[in-house]
Parts: structure tokens; sequence; C-alpha cells
């Protein structure tokens, strides 16, 4: 029988009721991989190399060249980070005007699902 991991969600939640949310499966894969993307390498104390740096580039231009450098980027820090729990089998980021789309395709390693995160960068 398999089982599934129990995390407490990102960001951290408390209910109305004044129980702590907890999540698991996807829920809580989707928030570990938007975890890695939105912290910055120095934000934690304890790791310091965690994270993606994708902040560092909000200032440089949207184009393709952007586009690949955060393909990279994602790429690498979800295969260091969350190698356990994922296999990234895609990203890709497409760049429009001033939004940059990004899409990671992932197995998840416990129960070799395939699922797909979308996040939309302005």
């Amino acid at each position: 029988m398999a089982t599934t991991k129990t995390t407490f969600p990102f960001p951290f939640a408390v209910s109305s009721g004044g129980r702590i949310l907890a999540s698991g499966g996807d829920e809580a894969i989707r928030g570990k991989i938007i975890q890695v993307l939105f912290t910055a390498p120095g934000e934690r104390v304890n790791k310091p190399d965690f994270g993606c740096g994708l902040f560092n580039l909000v200032f440089e231009p949207n184009d393709v060249v952007l586009a690949a450098a955060m393909e990279f980027t994602i790429g690498q820090a979800l295969a260091r980070w969350l190698r356990d729990d994922i296999i990234v089998e895609t990203v890709s980021v497409a760049a429009e005007d001033e939004k940059a789309l990004v899409e990671v395709v992932y197995t998840r390693r416990q129960a070799l699902a395939r699922q797909a995160v979308r996040i939309q960068f302005r």
C-alpha cells in the first residue's frame, strides 16, 4: 500500500478553526516547486544555496536569451533541491511582452505520475 507524505503547505496556513493546514501528494510537490522558484539564494540561513535566483533576472530584457537562461536555471535548481521527490522532464519558458510563462513538467518519484506546473511572471 502506497503512503502519501503529509507536509505543511507553502505558504504556511492556518484554517479558520485554528488548525494547521496540511497537504500531500501533488499539492505538496507544487508547493515545493514554487518555494524553490521564489526563494533567492542567500535568503535561507541554514541553506544559503537554496533557491533559484529568478528574481535576479527581473531587469533583464524579456527575450529568447532570458527564456533560455530561466529554463536552465529552473531545471538545475529543481533537479538539485527536489531530486528525491521529482524527475524534471522539461522546463519551458515563453517570453510574451512583459510576461514570462513558465511550465515545469515533472514525474513524481513516489507514484510515477506525470504532472505540470504553470507559473506566470510579470
